[in-house]
């Protein structure tokens, strides 16, 4: 009579007969097939749409503008995240392994985390360009300008990448963490633990920008709606040059910001997407991380 109870699966490691290789947890050959194509084809599309960007603001003399060059600020962070994360992160969640050793590791998250909060700086600080350019139009040249714009354009950098910096390589981050960091240790893992300081800073780091560009571009679509209602209600009655002017401008820029709004909560939806992906491949971490310590002390 044959049994019924199926023999338990081998356990698969990173690094066969290596000592103290973590647990290995891989998709199947054709789930793995799809999951490459998909994100390798928005790595792509990362890498070459923002170097699109990037060389025609530079290129063209007329697309130089203090908005312009906070957009190709913006598509120089999103470039470098589809160069140095994304090809990374996606061979690190299809095979559930680190291949590419500690020391990259900790550069690897440190330009993940610099990079993607650069992009939400400059997209903050394009919400305040488009919420004065609606609200002021006339005056808007004169309070932003190149200088103004580079001024952004430095601190979307320089703030990133000293936290970013501050946060892997001071050893600051993971104080009063010790055990849980020994614990998760195993060859062919890449795991970033954060104590509860820095989570908190962190979340504000996402947060603070995130509220403000709600609020700016909520106010832009209510003035904006108001300006229309206005236009209309005056279209049938004489208006003097500069008044018509100041409406052609004033719809110009309404129409600009609405399409920076659309991208924005595009970018801020994907945004919500990763870190909702990035706690589940903590605590995806934190579990097999504990297995794959077990499976260590215990050896082949």
């Amino acid at each position: 009579m044959t049994s019924n109870l199926s023999q338990p699966a081998a356990v698969q490691l990173c690094y066969e007969n290596v000592n103290g290789s973590c647990i290995k947890t891989p998709y199947s050959p054709g789930s793995r097939v799809i999951l490459y194509t998909l994100f390798g084809f928005g790595s792509l599309v990362a890498v070459f749409g923002n170097l699109l960007v990037m060389t025609s603001v530079l290129h063209f003399k007329q697309l130089h503008s203090p908005t312009n060059f906070l957009i190709a600020s913006l598509a120089c962070a999103d470039f470098l995240v589809g160069v140095t994360v994304m090809p990374f992160s996606l061979v690190r969640s299809v095979e559930s392994c680190w291949y590419f050793g500690a020391r990259f590791c900790a550069l690897h998250s440190c330009c993940d985390v610099a990079f993607c909060y650069s992009s939400v700086f400059h997209l903050c600080f394009i919400s305040i360009d488009r919420y004065i350019a609606v609200t002021d139009p006339l005056v808007y040249p004169t309070k932003f300008t190149v200088s103004v714009s580079g001024i952004c354009i430095g601190l979307s950098w320089v703030l990133p990448i000293a936290y970013s910096g501050a946060v892997f390589y001071t050893g600051v981050s993971d104080d009063g963490m010790e055990e849980l960091v020994s614990a998760l240790s195993c060859i062919g893992g890449c795991q970033i633990v954060v104590n509860q300081q820095w989570v908190l800073i962190d979340f504000l780091l996402f947060f603070i920008p995130t509220l403000v560009m709600i609020i700016l571009y909520s106010k832009i679509f209510l003035i904006a709606k108001q300006q229309a209602v206005k236009i209309e209600n005056t279209g049938s009655k004489a208006e003097s040059s500069s008044e018509s002017y100041k409406a052609r401008v004033a719809r110009r820029e309404r129409k600009a910001a609405k399409i920076l709004g659309v991208t924005v909560v595009a970018f801020m939806i994907a945004c919500h997407v990763s870190v909702v992906q990035y706690f589940k491949r903590q605590i995806h971490e934190l579990i097999h991380g504990d297995l794959g310590s077990l499976a260590a002390q215990k050896g082949p």
